[in-house]
């Protein structure tokens, strides 16, 4: 509590540790009985009745610094960055955004690639590609080959942008460990906690939440062929960092999936192993658009 500050036109703190911290998303409790729960907690019953506003860090967090360095990768520095992020802290950041194993247990893998001239592939020409044919991605530099995986068939599909009647073939993966370490991006709010560090640390996690939310939607982010040269850069330099922290690969939000569909990028192909394939055909796309 000493990390939120009594305002008039603040929020609930039951709200803000909702928002902020992901708390009480998924309890099943009631607005009413997490207030409840939480007087209780903090033996305060008039704690959940005052408006609250979170403290913010002094330095700002790192989000700012993020958007400057991606600009200079794209179109100023590549190699050589002028001045680059205090990567020390990114890797304490990723150490608490290990997925539990437990949770991808029941989550199936799949690849797909679009046939051409209506010639199936076989189960061995599902994997990544080989080096010298492994063109930019939106986690790999050219020459680097990784495997992308999607947690169904659907998503697995829909990330080739298809048209309505193209076929494809469709393999199944098997991990080859369930001990794998991978990186998740899909909700940094839902699995970094608060609970752990004082007053200082927590108000500093607090502003670089932004930053790991961003560098999801980064992966998630979609980019036109034309850009995918200089725009995948930024998620390419992140993901390399990632590999040298000790994953196995990333989590990330598929833009396109219709089915809450997920995304691997998994850095060393040889982790998993194609078992099943079987083709399809594209009977829908469909599009959204915005003004």
């Amino acid at each position: 509590m000493a990390t939120y500050e009594e305002v008039d036109d603040g929020a609930p703190i039951v709200q803000l540790l909702t928002e902020e911290w992901r708390m009480f998303r998924d309890s099943g409790l009631r607005p009413a009985d997490a207030k409840e729960l939480l007087a209780d907690v903090l033996d305060d019953g008039e704690i959940v009745r005052r408006a609250f506003s979170p403290i913010a860090h002094s330095g700002g967090g790192n989000l700012r610094r993020w958007e400057d360095l991606r600009d200079e990768m794209m179109h100023g520095n590549r190699w050589f960055l002028e001045e680059p992020m205090d990567m020390d802290r990114i890797a304490e950041l990723l150490n608490q955004l290990i997925t539990p194993q437990s949770s991808l247990e029941n989550l199936a893998w799949y690849r797909a690639r679009l046939t051409s001239n209506d010639v199936p592939y076989e189960l061995k020409d599902m994997g990544a590609p080989p080096p010298h044919l492994a063109g930019h991605g939106r986690a790999n530099p050219a020459g680097i080959p990784y495997l992308y995986l999607g947690s169904t068939r659907a998503t697995s599909v829909a990330e080739l942008r298809p048209h309505t009647g193209e076929r494809a073939c469709v393999a199944e993966f098997e991990l080859a460990s369930s001990e794998l370490k991978f990186a998740d991006l899909r909700d940094p709010r839902g699995l970094i906690s608060p609970l752990f560090g004082d007053e200082s640390q927590i108000i500093k996690l607090r502003a670089d939440l932004p930053l790991l939310e961003r560098l999801g939607d980064e992966l998630t982010r979609p980019v036109q062929p034309r850009g995918a040269p200089y725009e995948y850069i930024p998620t390419q330099y992140l993901c390399e960092y990632i590999k040298t922290c000790g994953f196995d690969g990333v989590l990330y939000r598929s833009s396109v999936s219709s089915d809450d569909g997920i995304n691997i990028a998994m850095f060393r192909p040889e982790l998993a192993k194609a078992v099943h394939i079987e083709e399809v055909s594209v009977e829908q796309v469909s599009v959204r658009i915005s003004l």
